[in-house]
């Protein structure tokens, strides 16, 4: 029985450090396709109204953004040029 938990214990310290850098690629990876959705909802918005959106809330409140994608958004930087 120890030797299995030995072996378990030992797989683990293997393979964390892969699933650590690997979640943070992926969440680089959606953080960059976030960008390009704002990006295109604000063309969007100007091909709609014939006027840049001003803010993230004039995406959210024309429904081109969702609540969630607004608050990620915000999160981690992300602002309407």
């Amino acid at each position: 029985m120890l030797i299995v938990l030995f072996v378990i214990a030992v797989l683990m310290v293997f393979f964390l450090p892969n699933l650590v850098k690997q979640t943070t690629h992926i969440n680089e990876q959606g953080d960059a396709a976030l960008t390009k959705v704002i990006e295109t909802q604000c063309e969007m918005y100007y091909l709609d109204n014939n006027q840049r959106p001003g803010s993230l809330d004039d995406l959210y409140e024309g429904d081109y953004i969702s609540e969630e994608q607004k608050e990620k958004a915000t999160d981690i930087g992300i602002s309407v040029k």
